[in-house]
């Protein structure tokens, strides 16, 4: 017995078209007319648009901090992320300094085990480089890791100097693997704070000073160099500036692997924010932080173009009580907002609405392309044989994000008042309804773990 969605727009990566869908078991068994069997549930949604389950290829759930953690763990992420139409995320497990590469993936199957409400799977961010973490790597891969990420920031924490980064990519790119960085140069971003505060500048306006776009743009275009001696193909994430764009840009007309991410952050808010006082300002703290509108404007553009391959959200949630710890000292701020429930419904409303993006490249963005390039096989499609995740869409509703309204488990959204228009009104995961009319129908964590495919076996775009 099976479930035929009619009446409904089907969209994909390469078009939009009116047909009816049929799930059996856990996945999409066909696409076309006059597909119902005796015994199936019809369901008739006219006006609606059926979108492959959305690929969140960025979160930070139940990330711990020197003296905190995120707000949001498995269980509370997952279910926002669910309900507003993501059926698989990606999150960054996390060897520290110390740790061997199977110590943090498994402190994060153990965060993750039995709390997720949407299917998952895992890269393995390394905090420095050593020969038993180069030894470990295949068999990482084998178990269904294939991408990993450096970081050329947080200076003292998380950065790793150039020569990592070279042995790191090296190895990484001779065993099939994808390597992401967070591009910003950590030195730069360390001197230009400690002047800063030395000037007295200490409240959250300081932040943005302390890490411009050129602190990017030169991160980027080093770490394209690096990744090209190593003959690794490198994903860059969180692109913020155009300035880092037209690095991006040169080198994949030069044929370099090389795929770049964005964030509807970057695309929807600007550095105006931190003109604001105290914790209005201190929000919207996030590294790389929000640049100018024209910034914004030229992302979009890059997006439209397939220049930019996946819009992921970085969701990375403190409530206000967590980041008024460093009003006094924006260094100490912890870095990151909220916003996995949000990507479909802000991509849809200020992008194929507004006339900025096709629903191909919406589509394609934020369910597709993230699929392929990290290997999730059955997700981000709609084709028989995939899997069974689907959202149902109504385009024509009109309603107004809040922090009232929201499911992430902060005390604020970034998109307060922000009035937008549609709405993820079902979803199904693996060809079961867990969400309908904005409401979770199951309080019973159903998300999988995911194992993914190597990079260099048939998932380049």
């Amino acid at each position: 017995m099976g479930t035929v969605l009619t009446g409904a727009t089907i969209c994909t990566a390469s078009g939009a078209f009116r047909a009816d869908l049929r799930l059996e078991g856990e996945t999409v068994d066909s696409v076309g007319f006059g597909l119902a069997r005796p015994g199936d549930a019809v369901v008739d949604l006219p006006d609606r648009l059926l979108l492959p389950g959305a690929v969140d290829v960025h979160t930070h759930f139940d990330l711990p901090l020197t003296t905190t953690s995120t707000a949001d763990d498995f269980a509370s992420g997952t279910a926002a992320a669910l309900l507003g139409g993501t059926t698989t995320v990606v999150d960054y497990a996390t060897a520290f300094r110390g740790q061997s590469a199977a110590e943090g993936i498994e402190a994060w199957h153990g965060r993750a085990d039995g709390r997720a409400f949407c299917d998952y799977a895992f890269h393995l961010a390394l905090t420095d480089w050593k020969g038993s973490l180069a030894e470990e790597l295949p068999s990482v891969i084998d178990g269904g890791i294939s991408s990993f990420k450096l970081y050329m920031a947080y200076k003292g924490s998380l950065q790793v100097d150039d020569g990592a980064l070279y042995a790191a990519a090296r190895r990484i790119g001779e065993l099939g693997g994808l390597l992401c960085v967070h591009c910003e140069n950590g030195d730069l971003v360390a001197a230009r704070a400690e002047e800063l505060v030395a000037s007295g500048v200490t409240g959250p306006a300081g932040h943005p000073l302390s890490r411009p776009a050129s602190v990017e743009a030169e991160a980027v275009g080093r770490m394209i160099a690096i990744a090209d001696l190593a003959r690794c193909p490198l994903y860059v994430v969180h692109v913020s500036a155009e300035r880092s764009m037209r690095e991006i840009v040169m080198a994949r007309r030069r044929g370099q692997p090389l795929f770049a991410e964005t964030c509807p952050q970057y695309l929807l808010l600007d550095e105006g924010r931190y003109g604001r006082e105290g914790l209005k300002a201190a929000a919207f703290v996030l590294a790389p932080p929000l640049r100018s509108a024209a910034d914004g404007r030229a992302l979009w553009g890059r997006l439209a173009r397939g220049e930019i391959d996946t819009v992921a959200t970085d969701h990375c949630s403190f409530t206000l009580a967590q980041k008024a710890v460093g009003l006094d000292d924006f260094r100490l701020i912890p870095n990151g907002l909220p916003g996995v429930e949000h990507r479909l419904v802000l991509l849809y409303s200020e992008g194929v609405a507004k006339g900025r993006l096709s629903l191909e490249r919406f589509v394609d963005s934020c369910c597709t392309a993230p699929a392929r390039l990290f290997g999730l096989r059955g997700k981000g499609s709609l084709e028989p044989g995939s899997d069974g995740d689907v959202v149902v869409f109504d385009p024509r509703v009109e309603w107004v994000l809040s922090a009232s309204n929201q499911h992430h488990r902060t005390d604020y959204t970034p998109y307060e008042g922000l009035a937008v228009k549609g709405r993820v009104e079902s979803v199904f995961l693996r060809g079961r309804r867990l969400v309908d009319g904005g409401t979770l129908l199951d309080g019973t964590p159903r998300g999988r773990y995911r194992r993914r495919q190597p990079f260099s076996k048939g998932v380049r775009p």
